[in-house]
Parts: structure tokens; sequence; C-alpha cells
């Protein structure tokens, strides 16, 4: 009883707007096959839903347990088995860990419980949780993500590898967020990508540099500075940082 939890990558992301204290946007979102962390279940007896591998973070801070309770599953199952996180996607990264996390779990729990879910009512319940959860509960390999993070369209991107690098700089998404709207807000210009969701990645990267491809770049620069002094030339910044990727 183990599933894959896959990073993913943001090739391009753009805020489209604003509304009840959050952002909305445009996204394609690539699943990176050669980076993953593993959810599995096992067999013990438990007091209560118990999760290791997560380091100190308290479960139920754990996204994890805000979906298994998000779910409302009245089960026993967590009564003899225990959650194991083997992590090997740093947090604050903008690889969506955590995200990735919860959505493995979602998927695996509904398989294993016969609980017979079908994936858009998952999706939408891991959306109440975390706005990246619902790509990893489709299980896409690439899409065009919007809204909140709650419309998930399947893009068929052309094929290509992916090289990272992440910094040792842990950048907190809400932070970035937050200075994005304060900083940034004003200057965004829908125009500037419109039609983005129906090129390839190779094709919008050939048209734009970092800072344009990804709003939150410029973000993530101005609350974490140290950015500008580490930034590889060419490379592009995924999410809300820190991993700086390129495409082979």
């Amino acid at each position: 009883m183990t599933i894959k939890a896959n990073a993913k990558i943001n090739t391009f992301l753009k805020i489209t707007g604003h509304k009840d204290g959050y952002h909305t946007l445009l996204s394609r979102f690539i699943k990176v096959p050669h980076l993953y962390d593993t959810i599995s279940f096992v067999p013990e007896k438990c007091k209560e839903f118990t999760i290791e591998g997560c380091g100190d973070v308290p479960t139920k801070s754990n996204t994890i347990y805000k979906s298994f309770k998000a779910m409302s599953i009245d089960t026993d199952f967590f009564r003899n088995h225990k959650v194991v996180v083997h992590k090997r996607i740093l947090s604050g990264a903008g690889l969506g860990g955590g995200s990735s996390d919860a959505g493995a779990f979602m998927r695996l729990f509904n398989e294993v419980c016969n609980l017979e879910i079908d994936t858009p009512t998952l999706a939408k319940i891991g959306s109440k949780v975390g706005a990246d959860i619902p790509f990893f509960v489709y299980d896409y390999d690439s899409a065009n993500v919007s809204g909140f993070g709650e419309i998930v369209e399947p893009f068929k991107d052309e094929p290509f590898e992916i090289e990272l690098f992440t910094p040792n700089i842990h950048c907190d998404t809400p932070l970035v967020y937050k200075t994005f709207r304060k900083e940034l807000f004003e200057t965004i210009e829908p125009k500037n990508f419109e039609g983005w969701e129906r090129l390839t990645t190779r094709e919008v990267l050939s048209k734009v540099d970092a800072i344009m491809a990804n709003d939150l770049y410029r973000a993530s620069l101005i609350a974490y500075p140290k950015l500008k002094d580490i930034a590889p030339n060419g490379w592009y910044f995924s999410g809300s940082g820190s991993t700086f990727f390129k495409i082979k």
C-alpha cells in the first residue's frame, strides 16, 4: 500500500486577478518524473491518526491530515494503519511537496478502502485544503491550471527532460503572494499572456525570460533578495520558489 507523490514545476505562472482574499492564476503544471515522495499505509495499532516521516510538522498542520479530515470518512482503517512518508521533495521549494503528498494520500485512501469517490469530487474536496492539490489528485503529467487552482485541464505537452536547482532558501508561499499583492498586483496585464494555455511549454519559454514567465518570481526576489545572487543564468523559476529549472 504505497504510492508515489511526484513533485511539479510551473513552467509558467501568471496571476489573473484577486477575489475574496485569494489570487486567481493561469499556470502550466508539469509532473517531475524523477523526484517524488512516497506515501505508505503500514499496519500498526494507532490510538489516533498517525503520520511518520514529516519531521517536526504537527499532525494537525499536515496537509495529509487536513485532507483526511476534509474527506469526512468514518473508518477504523487508520486505527490499524499509520501513514509513513518518505520525503525527498524539499519544502518551500515551489515543487508542491505538501500538496502532492495530500493528493497522493487521497488517491491511495480512495483505492485501498474502496471509497469509490470519483476523481472530480476528490479534487473538489482537495481544493478546500490547498490550491495545488486538485492537480495532484488528477495526476496528469501536464495540465493547465486556472481559477484558484480548482480548474485542471490536461494538456498534451511535448516531452522534455527537466533539470532542477534548489538553493538552501525556504520560500514561504503566503509571504510571496502577500508581497505580490502589495508590490506588483497593479502591474497585471492579461493581454501579455493571452493564449499561453494553447502553446507548448517550449513555445512559451522561447518567447519570455524567467521574470515574464512567472509573476511570483518578481515577488520572491523582493521577499528573498538572496535569490538574485544565486539565480542561474537562463533558468526559470517554479511557483513561489525557491527551485529553478531548465528544460533540456
